[in-house]
């Protein structure tokens, strides 16, 4: 077993168990008490190894190697501290430890670096405790206005604002400059999903974190009696509900790969064994890699909805939530990741994210690129979430490559 073997494993089950909770799992939302332990744990762990820390207003923890050279030249990486309720001991987190111990590495072994190097435990990301995502990456960025969560509550009633105030943080001043010193940010995470499993491969260069929509459909007909009603009488909104989801999940099949298509979750009304369902509300989540085609195929889904509620004499209404364009990774930044994994000889491929991450907020900004590692089963806000720790000490090489090279050469 190597050195870094243990070192990864013993940090994650370190950063894992601040928050552990009662079903097994890690819960540490934004500012709660948990989550206040951790950045401050991680804090301590920066300075250790020499790095300059500080929180912003609304915390988010920096630590900062010097360079040399350019000192107003910034290489980030990290991931965000926060989690889901009863999450997995990787997500996130993993970013922050495989940042430090990269950083860590690599400052013992080369020293200075030409640019400044910044690892970055960002305050949240999951949208877990409070309505609002990408609270820490937004905030960098200057991307929120705090009327979005003043007067937002978790689901014990806490306001958003006593919660950050008790932690002692606050919102950020918006007369603050925004930093212009970061030349390149790379997350490394694991993947949520299998492709990396069922392929072999330990290590994945990401190119692009897919666009996606998602929708509430709500059906509506005629409840009517069972036994009673003629087939060809019925209003039946769970009939027209099935002919829309296998005819678009056909449908998605023939366009084929990247494109997916998922119906999650069904609400049927009145929901009784011997009454015709006269109101049935279902969502609909569709993603994909390009823009134009999930634009596309999300408007023919529509109009066949529409068709098949005309046909069956059923209302529908259609009602569009969420409408993220695919975000793409920088060329450059892949092209160096690809070029450290070639290098250091690791089993890698190159992929597109199906979910979303931290480093979608950052691409439209600066130059960003990910590094994934397989996760088991695909299985992620769970538990049950693992990477074999090999895969996650791989995981470290490919971002201590990909580091130094952004950092250390010309």
């Amino acid at each position: 077993m190597s050195e870094l073997y243990k070192v990864v494993e013993e940090h994650v089950n370190w950063l894992s168990s601040i928050g552990l909770d009662s079903k097994g799992g890690t819960t540490r939302l934004l500012y709660d008490a948990a989550w206040l332990e951790a950045q401050n744990g991680l804090k301590e762990k920066f300075e250790s190894i020499g790095l300059t820390t500080n929180f912003d207003a609304v915390g988010n923890l920096f630590g900062k190697l010097e360079g040399s050279k350019y000192k107003d030249e910034t290489i980030m990486t990290g991931s965000h501290v926060d989690t889901v309720v009863n999450g997995g001991a990787l997500d996130g987190q993993f970013g922050i430890l495989a940042s430090y111990l990269a950083i860590k590495h690599l400052k013992e072994t080369y020293g200075e670096p030409l640019r400044n190097l910044e690892v970055v435990s960002m305050a949240e990301e999951e949208g877990s405790r409070f309505p609002f995502a990408f609270w820490g990456s937004k905030n960098i960025f200057g991307l929120v206005d705090k009327q979005d969560v003043l007067y937002a509550e978790d689901a014990e009633g806490i306001l958003f604002t006593d919660a950050m105030k008790q932690a002692g943080f606050d919102f950020r001043n918006e007369d603050e400059t925004l930093r212009d010193d970061i030349k390149a940010f790379v997350e490394i995470h694991i993947e949520q999903g299998n492709v990396l499993e069922n392929t072999g491969k330990q290590v994945a260069v990401v190119n692009n974190i897919v666009g996606q929509k998602r929708y509430d459909i709500t059906l509506k007909g005629e409840a009517n009696h069972a036994g009673t009603t003629p087939m060809g009488f019925r209003h039946d909104t769970v009939y027209a509900m099935s002919k829309m989801i296998s005819e678009s999940i056909d449908k998605a099949k023939e366009w084929g790969d990247p494109l997916v298509l998922t119906f999650g979750h069904i609400d049927v009304k009145p929901n009784t064994v011997n009454v015709v369902p006269g109101e049935t509300f279902f969502t609909m989540d569709c993603r994909h890699t390009e823009g134009d085609v999930l634009n596309r195929f999300t408007k023919e889904v529509e109009s066949l909805f529409r068709k098949i509620a005309s046909e069956l004499e059923i209302d529908i209404n259609i009602d569009i939530w969420l409408d993220e364009d695919p975000v793409p990774m920088s060329k450059e930044v892949v092209k160096v990741l690809e070029e450290a994994c070639q290098e250091t000889g690791l089993n890698y491929t190159t992929m597109h994210s199906g979910a979303g991450h931290d480093s979608q907020i950052f691409a439209l900004h600066v130059p960003t690129a990910m590094i994934f590692v397989p996760s088991i089963g695909g299985i992620s806000h769970n538990p049950a979430e693992a990477t074999k720790t090999e895969d996650l000490v791989e995981g470290v090489k490919a971002l201590t490559a990909s580091l130094y090279k952004l950092a250390y050469e010309e």
